[in-house]
Parts: C-alpha cells; sequence; structure tokens
C-alpha cells in the first residue's frame, strides 16, 4: 500500500524493535538514511539495528558511532532507500522475502514489495525524506544524525550539481549545517579527497573509455584485473560513475565493473531529456532519469552490446542530427 511520510511515522513509532536494511553496495544514501533513523528512534526508546549485507567502507564508520546494533527478533522490518528486494542481497532477499512492513525510497523504479511504501520520486534522496519524517515524530536531530543526513544528501546529488537537486535539497542542506552537520569534512571524505588506490583504479579506467554514436556515449569498464593492479577494490568503484558523463558532447556516460562472478554492473548517468531508467529498466534494472543502473549478463562484449542497443534506442528518440 501507498502510503505518506506520516503514516510512516506513525509505523514506526508504533513498533518498538524495529529492523532497517540497507541496500547491498552501500553508498551515502542509504547508510546515512538508515543510521539517522536509527539515532532517532533509538533516543524515543526503540531497539534498532542497522542491517548491510555488504560491508560498511570506512568513510561511512562515523554514522554508526554510538549506535547499539543489538540481536532480536523485529516487530518491523523497514528497508530504506531500496528500490527493489534484489538490492538488499541474494541472501538476504531469500532472507526478508514477504517479511517488510515498510520501505521509505525516492526511487521511481520502485517494485512495491513491501507491506507499506512511503515513495517520493521527486525527493533527490532518501535522507530528504527522513529528515522531514524525523520532523514528524518530532525526534531531535543531533550533530552526528544531521552529519548522517548530510551525507545522504549530499552524495545522491553529487554535492548539489546532479539534476535531480530541488530548492528544497538547498534547504534542508542548510537546515543541516545549521544543526551540526560537519559540512566540511564530509564534502572533504566523499568529493576532494582520493586515496592512492583510487588513483590508479581512476586512470587504468580512463584508459579503458571507449565512445560511441558519435561521441555521445562514453563507456569504461572496471575489471577484477583492475582491482589487483591499483590495490583497490569495489568499496572506491562508485566514484567512477560519473566520469565518463564530464566528457564534452557525451550525453550517456557508463561505468560498468566486472563482479567476481564474471558478470557485470553498470552504472548509467545521462544529461538532458536522455532517461537513464529507461535504459535499465529494459535491462531488468532502474533508478533515476539522470542515474540509474542494471547487471549486465555474459562476456564483457556481450554485456556492453546489449547495453549500447537500448542507450541507441534512446538517443535516436532524443537527438537529431
Amino acid at each position: 500500500m501507498r502510503i505518506d511520510l506520516r503514516e510512516a511515522a506513525e509505523i514506526l513509532l508504533n513498533s518498538d524493535k524495529i529492523l532497517l536494511l540497507s541496500h547491498a553496495h552501500p553508498d551515502g544514501d542509504t547508510l546515512g538514511s538508515a543510521t539517522a533513523l536509527a539515532h532517532a528512534l533509538s533516543a524515543k526508546g526503540k531497539k534498532i539495528r542497522v542491517e548491510c549485507s555488504d560491508p560498511i567502507p570506512k568513510d561511512f564508520n562515523f554514522m554508526f558511532e554510538n549506535l547499539v546494533n543489538d540481536e532480536f527478533e523485529p516487530e518491523l522490518i523497514a528497508a530504506i532507500d531500496v528500490a527493489d528486494i534484489k538490492l538488499l542481497g541474494k541472501e538476504s532477499e531469500g532472507k526478508y522475502q514477504g517479511r517488510i512492513g515498510l520501505c521509505i525510497d525516492h526511487h521511481g523504479s520502485n517494485m512495491m514489495y513491501a507491506d507499506n511504501v512511503c515513495l517520493e520520486p521527486d525527493s533527490a534522496s532518501t535522507a530528504e525524506m527522513i529528515y522531514l519524517l524525523l520532523k514528524e515524530i518530532d525526534a531531535e536531530i543531533t550533530p552526528q544524525t544531521a552529519s548522517c543526513l548530510f551525507t545522504g544528501v549530499t552524495t545522491d546529488t553529487g554535492c548539489m550539481r546532479f539534476s535531480n537537486t530541488t530548492a528544497r535539497t538547498f534547504e534542508i542542506a542548510a537546515e543541516l549545517a545549521k544543526l551540526g552537520a560537519d559540512t566540511y569534512n564530509i564534502i572533504q571524505t566523499f568529493f576532494e579527497t582520493k586515496t592512492k588506490t583510487f588513483a590508479a583504479l581512476e586512470r587504468l579506467a580512463l584508459d579503458s573509455m571507449r565512445f560511441y554514436f558519435s561521441d555521445r556515449c562514453a563507456v569504461i569498464c572496471v575489471t577484477q584485473d583492475m582491482y589487483k593492479r591499483s590495490g583497490s577494490d569495489e568499496s572506491e568503484v562508485d566514484r567512477l560513475s560519473n566520469l565518463p558523463r564530464q566528457i564534452e558532447g557525451v550525453l550517456v556516460g557508463v561505468t560498468m565493473r566486472e563482479l567476481k562472478d564474471g558478470n557485470f554492473k553498470a552504472s548509467v548517468r545521462t544529461h538532458g531529456d536522455i532517461d537513464a531508467s529507461a535504459i535499465c529498466k529494459r535491462l531488468s534494472g532502474g533508478g533515476h532519469m539522470g542515474a540509474a543502473g542494471c547487471t549486465l549478463y555474459g562476456t564483457k562484449q556481450q554485456a556492453i552490446n546489449s547495453l549500447l542497443k537500448e542507450i541507441q534506442a534512446e538517443i535516436d528518440a532524443f537527438v537529431i542530427d
């Protein structure tokens, strides 16, 4: 059932033991939103646990400080920033299938798999929604909670550079700054600092870049071999997602990464009227108009060919030579 933030707040307040789920391969929005909600509900006497099927990248460790992840049988299982139950990871998908009572999300591609879905596709991030939800339940937003939310807001908007950014995004970011969010260190960590291993991976990824459709599409492919050569790993690859789209004249930028099973994950970023979610939806993925993702199967070339076919269809629909 589709519900609003007020109804989502009531569901949370009426539960005493709550498990919050973040999606696999976690980013700043899913973790920032879940931990902010966890801190606020813990302060109201709820037992809270935040769970993710993948390891938490070290840059997000600050979110979990002072958060007690007790073991308990939950009364409510809530998925935060998870558009499809498959995004929880295979093990968690099987474990929680049919058990998720609430989903809070901003992806228009949400599969409506939970009993109750609070969905705002026009929101730039789930963190924006959680900020408003915390206001709804009259929760204290501490500097740590504000920092969790500020991380979600900024990482899902490219530090306010993406087209999903709205006036409300700036307003909420300003309020979080007033509430004590560590804005300087968050921006430095996620937008201004590169590890040496990431710099090495970035160089290899850029060397792999290929152009298609009169240079309107740029594709980079990160392989397992690149991880070994650079000393990097999957926890750093998300920061490559916007590189192809930054090239002048490129309308569709793609970052593919090889999975351990030999298949590929693709992150698609677009400009203008080119719909990234439409491209990925035809490949059983989803996301937003300007940013979406999907899984591609087969060899590297088969994966690229499948994706290019859908990209060409989207470009042809909106671009006139």
